[in-house]
């Protein structure tokens, strides 16, 4: 079964849930969970961004501080990261493998690098009160913040801690307690996200004293390389496998026409492919600007600190 064929049977699923076999006793209205404890902080983070955002424009005027472009990724990489947790994605992941994985393709290399390229602080520390802002700056450059920052921002950090999220959660102990406990799967989709929004981040607005754009967009295309071959790896051994490695993810394999394995092989071939490409394609931007960039000048903004 290609991967096509599964997004017209999601398709179908999502429009009209009743009518395959097996499911026609699911509430279509139970396909749409809400998790308190995933939204309010990604509520928190779209008011904090809306309300920055607009002091930010009625300051220095509209597109200048975040850029309109800055502004149209950070609410799609939102409504990305909200669908994902919410809508019958969410639900069909937990009981095909396939879809989960579909889900966290969305959360590491959708949603991740819109948001980090809108590089939320700014609008966020705009959205507190301006009596606040100093002093919540002197707090953001505290050593004892700026020393686990700097540490957790290296690129090498950056590229491990997303590797290690990656190969963690889909180890069969630790993926099997995530489907059987409901906080540890929130944590499973938090360190997903968190630590792809870390490492896009990082290659975008790395900081980088005493390089130029050009180290730093070589140090991009390596950690790239290097998530392409754990990842690839990872969907590889997930394809090849003869044995189911978390039999109770494919609960609904049968009805999209596919046993447990082909759908565990299905979920591999996502990673190992699809997923490979875009990490591929954002590998040759950094190349491309690695190559063509003169003299060192950057095209983006960086970081100054922990915010």
């Amino acid at each position: 079964m290609s991967a096509l064929s599964f997004a017209a049977l999601l398709l179908a699923l999502l429009a009209q849930p009743a009518a395959a076999h097996g499911l026609s006793d699911v509430d279509s209205g139970s396909l749409w969970s809400y998790d308190p404890w995933l939204m309010a902080p990604l509520y928190a983070a779209g008011i904090g961004f809306y309300v920055g955002t607009q002091r930010l424009w009625r300051h220095a005027g509209g597109g200048r501080g975040v850029s309109f472009r800055q502004v149209a990724a950070f609410w799609t990489g939102w409504l990305v990261v909200a669908l994902a947790v919410t809508s019958p994605l969410h639900w069909l992941g937990e009981r095909l493998f396939t879809a989960h994985m579909v889900e966290h393709g969305l959360l590491m290399l959708v949603a991740a690098p819109l948001m980090a390229f809108a590089r939320i602080n700014g609008p966020l520390l705009w959205s507190l009160p301006a009596s606040f802002r100093p002093s919540v700056g002197r707090i953001l450059n505290l050593p004892i913040l700026v020393w686990p920052w700097t540490f957790v921002s290296h690129p090498i950090s950056a590229t491990i801690f997303q590797g290690a999220a990656l190969w963690i959660w889909h180890a069969p102990p630790f993926y099997a307690r995530a489907l059987e406990n409901a906080g540890i799967h929130r944590l499973q989709h938090v360190s997903f996200f968190v630590t792809a929004l870390l490492f896009w981040w990082v290659l975008l607005h790395g900081r980088g004293r005493g390089r130029s754009t050009r180290t730093r967009d070589g140090i991009a295309v390596a950690c790239l390389f290097i998530t392409i071959l754990h990842s690839g790896v990872l969907g590889a051994l997930l394809t090849v496998s003869p044995r189911l490695w978390i039999p109770a993810q494919g609960a609904l394999a049968g009805e999209f026409g596919l046993s447990p394995l082909e759908d565990q092989q299905l979920a591999g071939i996502l990673m190992w492919v699809p997923m490979g490409i875009l990490y591929t394609a954002a590998a040759l931007f950094f190349a491309h600007r690695w190559l063509t960039t003169n003299g060192g000048h950057s095209h983006l903004p960086l970081m100054s600190g922990p915010a």
